[in-house]
């Protein structure tokens, strides 16, 4: 992949006071980055809640409906709602709201902090093939319904390291260590593998399936052919070449919204789905095993489906300030330092689930593939042909919205970075080059490249 400078001008034309970098231009229909999807009535806190703008009135309602579903709460069975029973006997959440609250985004616990919310614990064993643990299953469960006892009461403690800019600022990096004090089911064990996972914000979920796989395959450069030392990778579903691709997760676990929404109703709400007809319970989790059933499926295909339309078209918030010179100051230090080689900005929707996703100029800034991203940021747990140090690179699109939305600032998959820079901070691997890039500059030019994330 090249790096991407389409659209940038030396220009310092305008500034207020000295410019350390030349501005970018501001491209056609940017300031709106899901398209003619693009929420332009609704910021503030409830800026990730309205539906794609340009929905059918037969998609809006399954919108308003699968809305309903995704923030009300299920209930153990047998219940007299028996269309929201079958909640466990294991679970992490009694709503899908619970971990995605107003759409937005989780963030991980405090010291001591039990049971988690909007942040889980996926397992494996550290062994060839890397199985489900034997006891606890694919998902470390802290909550379940009464009379079935919980799997473990997992913690968290964190660890300050100090650093310094090149020009004497101070900067400090949290690092968390999670462990399990305590289980109903005996010893976890030394040799399982633990990957914290905080919930993404929801915004946009269908246009990125929309992405065509042909954009995808260009892209990807896992021999790293051109020699720029980035070597973006598709996670195949499947066999190579298919028609699934990796796109959701940090891992790209997923290949669809909807395997998505079934995986989360399986494992961090214990219901079964028309995808997934199991729960969570190991063949040593006897109690949780006997439990009743809220039907088969326990989500019926109905709400099952609206829940999906609800996911795929939640709309992209427009961006507040575009033209800002400071922010196009931003783009072009965000280009210039070689961010876009992974975090491309823009692609053409093709063909999607809903219609009115189609041919939509989108910007995401993402390319969907994985990338080494260097031993710090390692949970040591492979998935699919993605290794520990590897991640998808998650969208950017939506960013500077997430504090008011849900009321913090955490990034990553673990949410360890607190802010846009310590994101940024953390980045190594195939990205090593442009955080020391990024560490070099100026003060002034920092906050610019801030500025910009926080405008997408």
């Amino acid at each position: 992949m090249r790096r991407l400078l389409v659209g940038l001008m030396t220009l310092t034309m305008g500034c207020r006071g000295p410019c350390a970098a030349p501005i970018a231009k501001l491209e056609a229909l940017e300031q709106l980055p899901g398209g003619q999807t693009t929420n332009t009535l609704l910021l503030g806190s409830n800026a990730f809640l309205l539906p794609a703008q340009n929905l059918s009135d037969e998609h809006e309602l399954a919108f308003h409906s699968g809305n309903g579903f995704f923030n009300q709460g299920w209930v153990e069975a047998p219940a007299s709602t028996t269309a929201r029973d079958g909640l466990g006997p294991l679970f992490n959440a009694r709503t899908c709201s619970g971990c995605h609250f107003k759409d937005g985004r989780g963030a991980p616990p405090d010291d001591g902090q039990a049971p988690f919310v909007g942040l889980l614990l996926r397992l494996s064993m550290n062994i060839p093939g890397y199985p489900p643990h034997p006891i606890y299953g694919r998902q470390l469960q802290d909550q379940a319904n009464p009379n079935v006892p919980i799997e473990a009461v997992p913690q968290v403690t964190w660890t300050e390291t100090p650093g310094v800019f090149p020009d004497g600022t101070p900067f400090s990096l949290s690092t968390p260590t999670y462990t399990v004090n305590s289980s109903n089911h005996g010893n976890i064990g030394g040799s399982v593998l633990m990957s914290p996972r905080v919930a993404p914000h929801m915004i946009g979920l269908g246009l990125l399936e929309a992405i065509p796989i042909g954009t995808l395959k260009n892209l990807a450069d896992p021999d790293d052919h051109d020699g720029d030392g980035i070597s973006g990778e598709i996670q195949w579903h499947g066999q190579t070449n298919s028609d699934r691709v990796g796109r959701f997760g940090w891992k790209a676990d997923t290949h669809s919204v909807e395997q998505q929404v079934a995986h989360a109703f399986s494992l961090d709400m214990g219901l079964t789905t028309k995808l997934i007809d199991t729960d969570d319970c190991t063949a040593q989790q006897r109690v949780c095993r006997d439990q009743p059933s809220g039907g088969v499926p326990e989500v019926e295909n109905d709400i099952f489906d609206k829940v999906v339309v609800y996911s795929r078209s939640i709309a992209v918030p427009a961006r507040r300030n575009a033209e800002n010179e400071t922010v196009l100051r931003g783009k072009y230090l965000f280009n210039e330092i070689g961010c876009a080689d992974c975090h491309v900005a823009s692609h053409t929707t093709a063909s999607a689930a809903i219609p009115e996703l189609e041919n939509q100029l989108i910007w995401p800034y993402t390319d969907l593939l994985l990338h080494d991203m260097g031993p710090r940021l390692s949970d040591g747990r492979p998935v699919g042909n993605a290794s520990g140090q590897e991640w998808k690179t998650p969208p950017l699109w939506g960013i500077g919205l997430i504090e008011d939305v849900s009321g913090q600032t955490r990034l990553m998959h673990d949410g360890r970075a607190r802010n846009t820079q310590e994101a940024i901070l953390w980045h190594g691997g195939e990205s090593d080059e442009s955080r020391i890039a990024y560490m070099k500059l100026d003060i002034s030019d920092r906050m610019a490249v801030i500025e910009f994330v926080e405008d997408l």
